[in-house]
């Protein structure tokens, strides 16, 4: 039973043996009386004294003395329960961390581990050393541990796993140190050898989660649907997980498109899910996320593997005469149909289908309707592909150079094999310049071109040229026509004049000038190879999208070992784009498998799951006063100091020394002084209020956000707000206040049918609530079922509040005292909720917004935790960090702002809407 038992003075628990001479000592005061015979005495029968000595203590008041000097010794001998495990040893100390993506799913127990340790070596006096296996390997320096303080604060999970073990074992430092490992329980390459270097110094302690590991694979589509596969690691019992596949609605909000169930069977590490979306869904999606993993595992992001593009082959009567097999469209539709969704007909009836790509093969002669339509759509960031052939080969050169269509000016006739302008032998391709799209791609030995359309010399030919044969001469051109491109290779779409459209480097051709997507081009190889692409978007450890920054660009031969090995520090996981290209690197390769990390036999292997230390000496301390308290009363009582209170003294004078339990609330129908002050103190001025959710820490934050908010409101506007007051739902009255911030808690109790009908009348009287489910960096309100969503649901599901919807553009909280366009408070999701518009608001003519209604919106509903960006400390600085740098400040900024306009939006209602009626007053007034 003393097993979770340690005391920080144990030696103090020798003066236990002083306690029989304790014993000794109480008998003898007093001293015992002496008896003796006297005649007298006689003379003082009948007498009273008022002042009595007992002539021995009590054995009961022994034991009550004996008991507080006991519990005064052990409490000053520091008892702890659950003590901290000491790390053995006196040299010194390395704690290591993986500092994957894997970590993230408890990373900061894993902090207070690493922390626990660096105040058990700063008691200990042992030099310390932090490291990470997911930083670039470098020189491990054993300093003070309070020099390390700052850096164990400032960790963060990578998005990747380590990768160069290795590497760490070659710099560990001389002489001897132990090691404090918290693995995150996979293995990884380097990993044993560098647990058998650390062995090789000291003892190693490993510390792991028992918590399991859950990995998103890259999607992918087969067989007309989107397919998801995930692993889990250790394999147990039957497990099912939801998936949430998000991209931006119409209007561009992020929101959940779909959702499904990944089902491991039992003793399976892997779970397969089939998601059939049609293409207008499915070329939507950005990313899945398994719901309440919130580790970069358990995203994958999407990019052009999942987005077929809709391709137009115009035909023409005349290619139908031939055998279809030898045709052009055939060519085309065999190497575009596994990738793209293909629609052929005339161009006249493909043109509002609006295609990505339009390829014309061998098709000379556009009509001017044609022409303008194809002109228009090219304007929007089409992309049409022509294909020569001997009706464009006989065209007359005056012609095609006002062709706008085409990127060069072509010669009559062509050149071939044995012809007017004629080749000795066929010819192949030369390399590709660096400045092709095509660079990096091998040509094939055997590919020969028999026949092409020449180009006409001039000065801008090589700008245009993006491929040539060894000769020079073009082979594909290109130029640019509005926001899209027009594009020709100079030989037939068949085998006609090349083997081009026999070869694999022809479907390589197509997918790098963005025609059609292939999903090996996300698994690497050589398309990729001799590209540079740019960093779009990046993953955190967490699994939430950050922005790239001045993240350089990244070689295609480096992004296609990532899509195969994995991602690094070099390639980190995100969205990378070349031209109209987009690829994304994944936490976790499509082909990659978690296997569960292996130690050495003898190792010891510790959880994070310890139970917390807890002190007993003040506990102890207390007990000591209470008994001495009692020995007191009891002393004076048996002394005759109580003689005419007796017992019922000795009870009241114990009942004093006990705490009171708290006052209760006055019932309604009597006055209370305290419920006056307070409706003076809220009526004083405007008071912005917050709803007392039972956290302290919570409520603390609340009263804090408001101070700061109402701080910037009396330096930026004409509102000056009094100090902000808390709110309890069961007795305040809530008429006193415009605006109530409520921070929703998952352990919140549910407020009680009277605190809903004044709820109610709040919210139909004008007043407004902000509820912050402050759950922005797990998921935006309305993606995940977070704890605060869901208590968010139970609790609004008996208030009046009206239908709503994520906020517009064009509402008046975008331009009530700023013009906003995000609404950020810590964290920075774009889920927005506010009272839906009235179905007849319309915009007037001449203005940017819709003529909506007068009223509040009686609600906002989000997660940033707007409390937290405002909240400020007593010398007005930030009470908490949001985001990094200046970056961050300027989040901050756009949160005060967002809080400013909630609160003139508040005070004084859509009064900024009434501008759509200036015409008219302008129109009145000049009449």
């Amino acid at each position: 039973m003393f097993a979770n038992l340690a005391f920080s003075a144990p030696w103090l628990l020798v003066a236990l043996i002083a306690l029989p001479v304790l014993w000794l000592l109480l008998r003898a005061i007093p001293p015992a009386p002496i008896r003796r015979r006297f005649p007298g005495v006689a003379l003082l029968l009948g007498l009273q004294d008022d002042e009595r000595q007992a002539d021995k203590t009590p054995w009961w008041l022994l034991a009550l003395r004996a008991l507080a000097v006991g519990a005064a010794i052990v409490g000053f001998a520091g008892p702890v329960v659950n003590p901290p495990a000491r790390q053995a040893g006196t040299g010194p100390l390395l704690v290591l961390l993986d500092g994957g993506w894997a970590d993230a799913r408890d990373w900061p127990r894993r902090i207070d581990r690493a922390q626990a340790a660096m105040d058990e070596a700063a008691r200990m006096g042992r030099p310390l050393a932090i490291a990470t296996l997911t930083d670039t390997p470098d020189l491990i320096a054993f300093r003070n541990p309070a020099d390390w303080q700052g850096k164990l604060a400032g960790l963060a999970p990578r998005p990747f796993l380590p990768g160069k073990a290795e590497a760490w074992a070659k710099i560990l430092p001389e002489g001897g140190f132990d090691t404090l490992w918290l693995s995150d329980g996979l293995d990884h390459p380097g990993q044993a050898a560098l647990m058998a270097a650390l062995g090789g110094h000291g003892s190693v302690t490993i510390v792991a989660s028992p918590r399991p590991v859950y990995a998103l694979h890259p999607a992918r589509f087969a067989d007309g649907k989107v397919r998801l596969s995930a692993s889990r690691l250790p394999v147990s019992q039957e497990t099912s997980l939801e998936v949430s596949a998000r991209g931006p609605d119409p209007s561009g909000v992020d929101r959940e498109l779909a959702r499904g169930i990944l089902a491991f069977a039992p003793g399976a590490d892997r779970a397969e899910l089939a998601l059939d979306l049609p293409p207008e869904l499915r070329n939507r999606l950005t990313r899945f996320e398994i719901i309440g993993q919130r580790t970069a595992g358990a995203v994958a992001l999407s990019d052009d593997s999942l987005k077929r593009r809709k391709v137009a082959i115009v035909t023409a009567s005349a290619e139908r005469e031939g055998l279809q097999i030898l045709s052009a469209d055939h060519f085309l539709k065999q190497a575009l149909a596994p990738t793209a969704e293909v629609i052929e007909g005339g161009l006249s009836d493909l043109l509002p289908a609006k295609p990505d790509v339009i390829i014309l093969p061998d098709i000379a002669r556009l009509t001017q309707t044609e022409q303008d339509g194809v002109l228009d759509w090219l304007d929007q960031g089409g992309l049409l592909l022509r294909f020569a052939g001997p009706r464009l080969a006989s065209v007359d050169p005056v012609t095609t150079g006002d062709d706008p269509l085409l990127p060069v000016q072509l010669r009559e006739g062509g050149r071939s094999v044995g012809g007017a302008m004629s080749w000795d032998q066929p010819r192949t391709l030369a390399p590709f310049a660096e400045s092709s799209p095509f660079h990096g791609l091998a040509v094939p030995a055997d590919l020969a071109v028999t026949q092409q359309v020449l180009a006409q010399p001039g000065p801008d030919l090589a700008d245009h040229t993006i491929a040539e044969l060894t000769d020079g001469t073009p082979l594909v051109t290109r130029k640019a026509l509005g926001q899209g491109q027009v594009v020709l290779f100079h030989v037939t779409a068949n085998a006609d004049w090349s083997n081009l459209p026999l070869s694999g480097l022809f479907v390589q051709m197509l997918e790098r000038l963005a025609v059609s997507t292939r999903a090996e081009a996300v698994s690497g190889g050589p398309d990729l190879a001799g590209l540079t692409w740019a960093p779009e978007k990046m993953l955190d450890g967490y699994g939430q999208p950050a922005d790239a920054g001045q993240m350089a660009g990244i070689k295609g031969e480096a992004l296609a070992a990532a899509l195969t090995s994995g991602p690094d520090a070099d390639v980190p996981p995100g969205l990378y784009r070349n031209e109209d290209r987009l690829i994304a690197v994944n936490a976790l390769p499509a082909d990659a498998k978690l296997t569960a990390a292996t130690w050495p036999a003898g190792t010891v292997v510790e959880g994070l799951d310890a139970p917390g230390a807890r002190a007993l000496g003040g506990w102890l301390m207390a007990l000591a006063l209470a008994l001495l308290s009692v020995d007191v009363v009891a002393a004076l009582a048996l002394s005759g100091r109580l003689p005419r209170l007796g017992r019922a003294a000795a009870v009241l004078v114990l009942l004093a020394l006990m705490p009171l339990p708290q006052a209760r609330a006055q019932t309604p129908t009597t006055p209370d002084p305290a419920a006056d002050a307070r409706a003076v103190e809220a009526t004083r001025g405007i008071v912005l209020a917050h709803v007392l959710t039972g956290n302290p820490q919570v409520d603390d934050i609340a009263d804090a956000g408001l101070r700061g908010l109402g701080d910037q409101l009396w330096l930026r506007t004409s509102v000056e707000p009094e100090p902000p007051m808390g709110v309890d739902l069961e007795k305040d009255d809530l008429s006193f206040y415009p605006f109530l911030y409520w921070p929703v808690t998952a352990d919140q109790p549910l407020p009680s049918p009277a605190a809903y009908a004044r709820l109610n009348r709040f919210l139909r009287t004008g007043g407004m609530i902000l509820f912050d489910t402050r759950d922005g960096d797990i998921a935006g309100f309305g993606g995940s079922a977070t704890p605060e969503a869901l208590a968010l649901q139970t609790i609004a599901a008996s208030l009046d509040i009206p239908p709503l919807e994520p906020l517009p553009k064009d509402h008046v909280l975008t331009r009530t005292f700023y013009l906003l366009q995000d609404f950020p408070g810590r964290f920075n999701t774009p889920d927005l909720w506010v009272e839906a518009a009235p179905p007849d608001a319309e915009q007037a003519e001449g203005m940017p917004f819709r003529n909506l209604n007068d009223g509040v919106t009686p609600v906002i509903i989000g997660g940033n935790d707007w409390a937290a960006a405002w909240a400020v400390n007593g010398d007005g600085s930030p009470m908490f960090p949001v985001g990094r740098g200046q970056a961050g400040e300027d989040q901050r900024e756009i949160a005060y702002r967002f809080g400013v306009n909630v609160i003139m939006h508040v005070l004084t209602g859509n009064y900024k809407s009434d501008q759509v009626h200036v015409p008219a007053l302008l129109e009145r007034l000049g009449q």
